[in-house]
C-alpha cells in the first residue's frame, strides 16, 4: 500500500494505492476537508526521461500539475474520469467528494506495480480552493518505523501495590502487594496481569473498593523505588478498567506517574 496526502487551502485528500492479488494497481480517494470533483488521475515514477502523459484540454497538468517543491514530474499515465462541470447532477455526479466520502477503488490502467508510482496526480475542478479547480502533485508519506516485536514497549512495574484504605495520616494502611513472579505464565507485567493475579490469588479482594494503584522497581541490588502512582477509587471487578503504563512507539509515556497528573478511571 502507498498513500499519498495533499492540502491545499480548504481542501485534503488522500490517495491510498493498494495492489491486488491479480496485480492490479487501485486507488481510492478520500477527501479528508472541503470539496472537489474528480476529473482525472495522474501518475509517474522518479525516472524523467521520455515524453509525460497527457489527457489535454481541462483535463492537462500543465504548469503547477507538471512539478512538485520546484522539480519536473513526468507522468507515466493518465486516466479521465469525468468532464469537468456538475451539470444536471450536481452534487449527486458520481466524481464529486466532499468531506468524509470516497471514490474508488479505481484500477489505474497499464500500472503493474506499486513501485511504478512515485508521484500522484489529481486534476479537480468545482473545489473548494479559492481558485475553484486543483492540480495536486503529491508523493507517498514515509511509513512509520515498525515496533521490533522483541523490543519491550511497556514500562512494566516489578511490584504493584492495590490500596484498599489508608490510616489517619492518609497513608495507605491495607492492601496486597503483587509481586512480578506472580503474575500468569507469558504475562507481560501490565496492570492488567497484575489485577488478573490479584484476582486469581486472593478472590475475596473482589468487591472491595481499590483506592490506588502503586507500582515499583526493584533494582538488582534489591533496591526499591516507587515509580508510579494511580487513582483509581473504583470497586474492585476482573473487567475494571486501569490506567495504561504502555510506552507508545514513540517514546511519550501515556500515563503520567507524577502525583498532580493522576490517571482518573471510575
Amino acid at each position: 500500500m502507498k498513500v499519498f496526502e495533499y492540502q491545499e487551502n480548504g481542501l485534503s485528500y488522500t490517495v491510498t494505492l493498494t495492489q491486488g492479488s491479480d496485480g492490479t494497481v487501485s486507488a481510492t480517494i478520500t477527501v479528508n476537508s472541503g470539496h472537489m470533483d474528480v476529473n482525472a488521475l495522474y501518475w509517474g515514477d522518479s525516472d524523467h526521461s521520455g515524453t509525460s502523459a497527457g489527457l489535454g484540454g481541462p483535463l492537462n497538468m500543465n504548469g503547477a500539475g507538471s512539478q512538485y517543491d520546484g522539480e519536473r514530474v513526468q507522468w507515466d499515465g493518465a486516466q479521465a474520469l469525468s468532464r469537468p462541470g456538475l451539470g444536471r447532477e450536481g452534487t449527486d455526479k458520481e466524481t464529486y467528494l466532499s468531506e468524509g466520502q470516497s471514490l474508488g477503488p479505481i484500477t489505474l490502467n497499464g500500472v503493474s506495480s506499486l513501485d511504478e508510482i512515485d508521484f500522484f496526480g489529481v486534476r479537480a475542478t468545482s473545489t473548494s480552493t479559492p481558485e475553484g479547480s486543483i492540480k495536486g502533485v503529491s508523493v507517498p508519506e514515509e511509513p512509520e518505523d515498525p515496533v521490533d516485536p522483541e523490543e519491550p514497549i511497556c514500562d512494566t512495574p516489578d511490584k504493584v501495590f492495590f490500596v484498599f484504605s489508608y490510616n489517619d495520616e492518609g497513608a495507605p494502611d491495607y492492601g496486597l502487594f503483587i509481586f512480578r513472579d506472580m503474575l500468569a505464565e507469558g504475562a507481560e507485567g501490565t496492570l492488567d496481569d497484575y489485577l488478573e493475579a490479584m484476582l486469581r490469588l486472593y478472590p475475596d479482594a473482589e468487591g472491595e473498593t481499590l483506592e490506588e494503584i502503586i507500582t515499583y522497581e526493584i533494582a538488582e541490588d534489591g533496591t526499591i523505588t516507587e515509580t508510579g502512582s494511580y487513582m483509581i477509587g473504583a470497586p474492585v471487578a476482573d473487567d475494571m478498567p486501569l490506567p495504561t503504563i504502555c510506552i507508545d512507539e514513540h517514546g511519550d509515556e501515556m500515563a503520567d506517574t507524577e502525583a498532580e497528573d493522576y490517571a482518573e478511571v471510575a
